[in-house]
């Protein structure tokens, strides 16, 4: 009797732990691997190497990007490509690698600087839109 009782326990808790570890597993959200539902404007870039020495072949450039709802732009790095992002409309989700997941509204700045990897989505049901600047190597 206490043979099968320690069985019926044992059973019981392993399905709880499968069941709790794949909920976690299925609510985790993951980078997806190829940007979707987004539309990039260049507005303008300057060439930095004719205006500051040390910067030949870098460019700031400024664009706007438009996340349409469930869009979403792939886990990427800012290492050698710092930039400012500011949120003119809408609301973005931000996972940042190693420091958790970030609501970004109207308003608001993403900082990407060299320790930047991140991966960011639209989540809401509207159109949300970014100013973004960065120096880059084309």
């Amino acid at each position: 009797m206490k043979t099968r009782k320690l069985f019926w326990m044992a059973g019981a808790s392993a399905l709880l732990g499968i069941v709790f570890g794949a909920g976690i597993a299925v609510g985790k959200s993951e980078a997806p691997q190829e940007p979707r539902g987004i539309s990039v404007g260049v507005v303008s870039t300057l060439d930095l190497g004719s205006e500051l020495t040390n910067l030949d072949g870098r460019e700031l450039r400024v664009r706007i990007i438009t996340f349409e709802p469930g869009a979403a732009v792939p886990l990427h790095s800012h290492d050698g490509r710092p930039g400012i992002a500011h949120v003119l409309k809408g609301t973005l989700t931000e996972h940042l690698e190693g420091k958790g997941v970030f609501q970004r509204n109207q308003g608001d700045r993403l900082l990407e600087d060299k320790n930047t990897v991140h991966w960011v989505e639209n989540r809401s049901g509207e159109t949300a839109m970014v100013f973004a600047t960065d120096v880059y190597k084309p």
